[in-house]
């Protein structure tokens, strides 16, 4: 891999990037990004599948979209807390992995893993920079912070169009039979809130949603954590024309 990645997706659990940002993810990596994964826990809390069965699947889906690293952080399901512990745990893997921009859960949601996460990668990416702790490490901070959208929707700062990805990046997140409407996966397990049809359904509808909004086919849509700057007005605009 490169000295660096370019691109670091936190999520809570297996399969949480794919499912909020996996079109973007799969973009990156075809322009020739180092995009990486970070999953927090195992999802050893979940319905359905089995800790073995999802890290599986997860390899599957990393290979999907192309990824640089995928890892896990080992942290207890259902009890993602924002301690100093934990705190020095991802700033360990931050300033191994050096990412310039980390994507992950907004701090609004209805699962409050995603919560936790959202406020203790916010807390990891600021004291990844401070030499007075010490991991052994060199400090790194990545330049930016995104927020990817769930359930709960949010105003975006920015919709990225995913249009050309969006095939690859339902076959990433059908990597997750366990999880997902699959016919082909046969169990007695219970259905839950994103196991049935009906969800994927409403998420490509609200990828339709977003990218109608930039004039294109399918959107995911991220806020930014910061201000963004540039030196080409004229080619940050260039995007809205499409609208007109």
């Amino acid at each position: 891999m490169k000295d660096s990645l370019d691109v670091l997706a936190v999520g809570a659990h297996p399969d949480d990037v794919e499912l909020a940002a996996g079109g973007t993810l799969c973009l990156l990596a075809r322009q020739g990004c180092a995009v990486g994964a970070l999953d927090l826990t195992a999802g050893e809390l979940g319905s359905r599948g089995t800790v073995a069965l999802r890290q599986t699947e997860a390899q599957t889906a990393a290979r999907i979209i192309g990824l640089t690293v995928r890892e896990q952080l080992g942290l207890p399901d259902g009890d993602i807390a924002a301690d100093t512990a934990n705190r020095n745990k991802l700033i360990g893997v931050l300033r191994r992995l050096r990412p310039r921009v980390v994507l992950t859960h907004p701090a609004e949601c209805r699962h409050p893993d995603h919560i936790d996460t959202a406020f203790l990668v916010r807390r990891a990416c600021f004291y990844s920079g401070l030499r007075r702790i010490d991991t052994g490490q060199e400090p790194w901070r990545p330049y930016h912070v995104l927020h990817f959208e769930e359930v709960q929707p949010f105003r975006p700062t920015v919709i990225v169009d995913v249009s050309d990805t969006w095939d690859q990046r339902t076959r990433a997140l059908q990597a997750y039979a366990s999880q997902f409407y699959n016919p082909a996966y046969s169990s007695d397990e219970p259905e839950t809130f994103v196991s049935s049809r009906g969800f994927l359904q409403w998420v490509e509808a609200r990828a339709r949603t977003h990218g109608h909004a930039i004039g294109a086919t399918y959107g995911e849509a991220f806020q930014y954590h910061g201000i963004a700057g540039t030196g080409d007005l004229m080619q940050w605009l260039q995007r809205g024309e499409r609208l007109r």
